[in-house]
């Protein structure tokens, strides 16, 4: 605003000095010819010839703030959205971020869940905490928003009813990591869990994977869980 306002009060000067001049021609009678010619002539033309460059150059000048001070604007959004991001990457990473999430197999009712013709992500519905928000419960995929090693650890219970046919892995992208298996054996109910400490990169996938055509048992007492938790960054 300010360079705007200097800008126009500059060109109302020169305006007024074109005017003031025009005011000072005087009309002398010359004695030889007679002739009328204006005062200070040739030199009095090229003040107003150069007062009239200089207003319209200061109009140039005025419109080239003006599309600076755009720009500047423009920029300074820019800035200020920029410096809202490294706010937010430094309160997850310089912040010492903190990932840990537990849930269970059901959030209600009872029985089996498989078997399924393919292999199937279990998803663990019942939350018991998703601190940082990594664990999806919708997919049963726990997906690394930060790069460190972490500590994962699932539990797996055997169908109720005989024989046992149960089969579940711990999977990294896809890559089998360890596994818990009970088949055909004479008891009526076992459980069992595994757990490893792996380095993740920002989006790996962690998931739990029943087996194709295994089968896996759950109730309100939560046998089957998938937790883990970030140890430290890397």
């Amino acid at each position: 605003m300010g360079l705007r306002f200097k800008s126009t009060r500059m060109k109302k000067i020169a305006v007024l000095i074109l005017a003031f001049s025009c005011c000072l021609c005087e009309v002398q009678v010359n004695e030889n010819d007679d002739k009328v010619h204006q005062c200070g002539g040739s030199a009095s033309c090229c003040e107003i010839y150069s007062l009239t460059s200089i207003s319209k150059n200061l109009g140039a000048v005025e419109e080239k703030i003006t599309n600076m001070a755009e720009k500047i604007t423009l920029l300074e959004t820019k800035l200020q959205t920029t410096e809202k991001e490294v706010l937010d990457l430094r309160s997850l990473i310089g912040g010492k971020p903190q990932v840990a999430f537990s849930a269970a197999l059901r959030d209600s009712g009872s029985g089996n869940i498989g078997p399924f013709t393919t292999a199937t992500a279990l998803q663990y519905k019942k939350v018991f905490s998703n601190t940082g928000n990594s664990y999806n419960p919708s997919t049963g995929i726990f997906t690394a928003l930060v790069k460190g090693m972490y500590f994962f650890r699932f539990t797996m219970y055997a169908t109720y009813s005989p024989p046992p046919n149960a089969v579940v892995s711990l999977m990294k992208n896809g890559q089998q990591l360890v596994s818990v298996w009970d088949v055909a054996t004479s008891d009526t109910n076992d459980t069992g869990s595994n757990a490893v400490v792996i380095p993740l990169e920002v989006g790996d996938n962690v998931y739990v994977k029943l087996h194709e055509n295994r089968l896996v048992y759950d109730d309100g007492a939560n046998y089957n869980t998938f937790s883990g938790f970030l140890l430290f960054t890397m």
